[in-house]
């Protein structure tokens, strides 16, 4: 690819694909358009990537990206490559031919092995849908065709590893054991919760992104945030953060975890339909999201010496409470690492019903 006319084919395609399935959430093109930016993206401050666009008689038929980022290679001390931003027709030559592109961009700058989907990296969209297809995506996660899998196994990528999402609803999440867990936390470990100040955002957002770079250190994949990435997802996610549902918990007024829910904007984006704000899809926006019925609990944390302790639970528990508040009383626990034996006990603890496996492949040759 190396033409806008390109750029733009390569992020209209989807709207193709998904033609014929009512669950896919159309992205805003200008979102695309800054997310694949390397002047507007600080993620290419440390990566780089190369975009591939397959045609049949002159129309697109697949895409794909390549990219590697220093910064994860630096941390893992491990030379592997991502694939991204993967579509493709019902067509193994196509979608092999693209996998084909990506694998022999990789290679030739050193990398021996390939996983993703990553859009573009670990702290981004990821993974490919393997079931719950007749469901909605939350937001910021992804959606596929039912096919995709059998099409990405046929090309020879394996499984590396699962991610589970749960469906909590309020009736179900506050339990009796729940609040008897809860409340014996509290008073043991000594934690109190709290909602994100938002007349002090800044600082608040350096809280967050230190407890991140600390509790999530250990999970597969993870990629301490840079200042500069982590500023740009703030300013992007103030847009639609509520602050009762981003939380921050203190032992002795000292922040040890945290945990922060969106508000499922899917149904909206799917009224504005064509991805574009304008010249009315803003005010469509803005009607259909005045009324949010649910929630994603995007990322949720704990400082490693009070793991284990079940404060995980308690803001689990929090972040209902006040959703409940809100008037909001469903949503979604996701991402989970299958083997996060933890978090999936905490979902489990709240009556969570998995509903969603999202896969992340991986291609090495013998």
């Amino acid at each position: 690819m190396t033409s806008r006319r390109d750029l733009k084919q390569f992020i209209k395609l989807p709207w193709k694909i998904y033609s014929k399935y009512p669950n896919w959430v159309p992205p805003l093109i200008v979102d695309r358009l800054k997310l694949l930016d390397p002047k507007k993206n600080p993620f290419f401050n440390h990566a780089e990537m190369q975009l591939y666009l397959a045609e049949r008689d002159g129309e697109p038929v697949g895409r794909i990206g390549a990219i590697i980022d220093r910064n994860f290679i630096d941390f893992h001390q491990e030379k592997v490559g991502f694939f991204g931003f993967f579509e493709s027709i019902d067509d193994h030559e196509t979608a092999k031919a693209l996998f084909d592109s990506a694998w022999s961009w990789l290679e030739a700058r050193g990398m021996p092995r390939m996983i993703g989907p990553m859009n573009p990296s670990t702290n981004s969209e990821l993974g490919i849908l393997t079931d719950g297809f007749q469901y909605r995506p939350s937001i910021l996660m992804t959606y596929n065709p039912p096919y995709y899998p059998t099409l990405i196994g046929r090309c020879g990528l394996s499984k590396a590893k699962d991610l589970h999402c749960y469906y909590l609803s309020a009736e179900k999440v506050v339990s009796e054991k729940l609040l008897r867990v809860t409340d014996a936390v509290r008073k043991r470990e000594k934690v109190a919760i709290r909602t994100v100040n938002m007349k002090n955002y800044e600082e608040e957002i350096e809280i967050v992104k230190q407890l991140y770079n600390r509790t999530w250190v250990r999970n597969w994949g993870f990629v301490p945030w840079t200042d500069e990435e982590f500023e740009h997802l703030a300013h992007d996610l103030k847009q639609v953060l509520i602050p009762e549902l981003a939380l921050i918990a203190e032992v002795d007024s000292r922040p040890i975890g945290f945990s922060v829910s969106l508000p499922d904007i899917g149904k909206a984006l799917q009224k504005v339909g064509n991805g574009r704000l304008l010249p009315f899809g803003i005010l469509k926006l803005l009607w259909y999201t005045r009324k949010v019925e649910s929630v994603r609990i995007v990322i949720l944390g704990v400082v490693p010496e009070f793991q284990k302790r079940g404060i995980d639970g308690v803001l689990y528990y929090e972040t209902w409470k006040h959703a409940s508040d809100l008037g909001i009383y469903a949503g979604e626990a996701g991402w989970v690492l299958e083997d996060n034996v933890m978090m999936n006990r905490a979902a489990v603890l709240m009556n969570g019903e998995r509903y969603k496996t999202y896969r992340i492949y991986e291609f090495q040759p013998n």
